[in-house]
């Protein structure tokens, strides 16, 4: 690329001294002395004023794919731009400004003396560059500490034994998956025995697809087993001890020395905790999976294909198909890019649908009541939780539909799943204060779930009359937390 660099001196000279070699740098500079100086030192100097026509035409403004203006003389700035202008319309212009001057005031000047409208690509000051470039350091800093900190915490546990238990929430999806498989791998360097559990199932089929094409080694634990009781430290990856995870008993809150997450902080949860635990937990951060590749980052570790691939895709669901991005986030997705295997992410993406599944979408599709732009489905008795969650997203993709909830009695309770693409309505707060008091719910602003355990409605005769019951009581507690009327 053809750079001409407008200015040789102090800036202009560390400009040029970086880009070369990889580009075809063009000085122009008016003190003899100092391109003389500039010539020495090996750079290729166009001598002259580059305000004027002919010192940049003499510099192969015409040809110029790239143009840097270093002077800060505001006056001298506006000529040069028109005078670019006039040249090459199209080549993109680089401006530094002083403190206090902002690009729309140069380009409005421009127009009003020379009456030209003219284009500047990109504008930098001193003190916004600086800004910038210490903010990048300090957040460095952080990271570096989190990453040090979490090592720290473990290099202390291994003193106390080698063995370590991972646990997700009860029904893990991708990104806690991954974030649990990349702790596994921290957590092996420093000579740790692990094993990743969790206490539900993993019936979604793009979640099977997921822990089966990664090979990730899993187990499914229960409250108050031999594998709960045998770990005398455990780690909880995108959960805190309460919410969705049933496998922890009182007796193990006292275990538990890791906590890395990226939901709110759920209330009591440091009275749980022992008071020397590792905590991470970051709110504003869309994805676990985002901060283990800050640790892998930062701690200089190999990331394989198979890791990087299952951390990138966690990135990917958790953050609604990169559409929700925090600063954390991007970094994870540029760190993690180039080591994804592409064809393995496919397979994960689409892989094929059970016939269960697909009968549990085809009832929830019949079994649709509609209330304005609000869909409630009810799927009967099912085992395949994750199919809930699988048919609300579905459904939401029906025309004037803006909210949906889909509910399903599986073993001894009711599983609820609701998406919402309305920016008026906060799905997780909706369902927290529908059913907070019978059971638990909450989630993000689009999307959640919720629980109700069936002892509420053991009245029931029948199955039939228990599917009606809970379909009354769920749409009248949903619509009015949603403010709708039935009707």
């Amino acid at each position: 690329m053809r750079v001409l660099i407008l200015g040789g001196g102090a800036i202009g000279r560390a400009l040029a001294e970086s880009l070369s070699g990889e580009f075809d740098v063009t000085i122009v500079e008016r003190d003899e002395v100092r391109a003389s100086a500039l010539e020495e030192g090996g750079f290729n100097v166009v001598k002259g004023d580059f305000s004027y026509t002919a010192t940049l035409l003499k510099a192969g403004i015409d040809r110029a794919e790239l143009v840097v203006i270093t002077t800060m003389n505001v006056e001298t700035v506006k000529k040069t731009v028109y005078v670019i202008r006039t040249n090459n319309r199209d080549v993109p212009i680089v401006a530094v400004l002083p403190d206090g001057v902002s690009l729309d005031d140069v380009i409005s000047q421009v127009k009003d003396e020379f009456e030209a409208d003219v284009r500047v690509d990109y504008a930098i000051s001193p003190r916004t560059a600086l800004k910038e470039a210490l903010v990048r350091t300090v957040e460095t800093v952080g990271e570096r500490k989190n990453a040090d900190l979490l090592v720290k915490k473990l290099r202390e546990l291994k003193s106390q034994s080698d063995s370590l238990l991972i646990l997700m929430h009860d029904n893990p999806d991708p990104d806690s998956i991954a974030s649990a498989t990349a702790l596994s791998v921290i957590a092996g360097t420093l000579g740790f025995k692990t094993q990743i559990a969790y206490g539900g199932e993993i019936t979604h089929h793009e979640n099977r697809a997921f822990v089966n094409l990664l090979g990730i080694d899993l187990r499914r634990v229960s409250r108050g087993s031999y594998e709960m009781k045998r770990h005398p430290i455990i780690a909880l990856v995108d959960c805190q001890p309460n919410g969705n995870l049933t496998t922890l008993e009182q007796e193990d809150y006292g275990k538990i020395k890791v906590v890395i997450d990226h939901h709110q902080v759920l209330q009591h949860l440091m009275d749980l905790l022992p008071d020397d635990a590792f905590i991470d937990i970051r709110p504003e951060v869309h994805s676990s999976a985002s901060i283990l590749a800050e640790y892998f980052r930062m701690l200089n570790l190999t990331l394989t294909p198979r890791l990087a691939t299952a951390l990138f895709y966690g990135v990917y669901t958790d953050t609604k198909k990169f559409s929700k991005l925090s600063h954390v986030d991007l970094k994870a997705i540029e760190f993690l890019a180039g080591n994804v295997d592409y064809e393995l992410l496919d397979k994960i993406e689409h892989p094929d649908i059970s016939t269960e599944t697909a009968e549990i979408l085809a009832r929830a599709i019949m079994n649709r009541r509609i209330y304005k732009n609000v869909l409630i489905s009810n799927v009967g008795f099912i085992t395949n939780r994750d199919a809930i969650a699988e048919s609300a997203d579905f459904l939401l993709r029906l025309e004037g539909i803006t909210t949906v909830l889909v509910f399903g009695i599986v073993e001894d309770r009711i599983e609820i799943s609701a998406r919402t693409r309305d920016v008026r309505v906060n799905i997780g707060a909706a369902l927290r204060e529908a059913f907070g008091e019978i059971g638990s719910g909450g989630g993000h602003s689009q999307s959640g779930g919720a629980r109700i355990p069936l002892g509420l409605f053991k009245l029931a005769k029948d199955k039939n009359s228990l599917l009606r019951l809970a379909e009354e009581a769920i749409t009248e507690k949903f619509l009015e937390a949603l403010k709708v009327k039935e009707g």
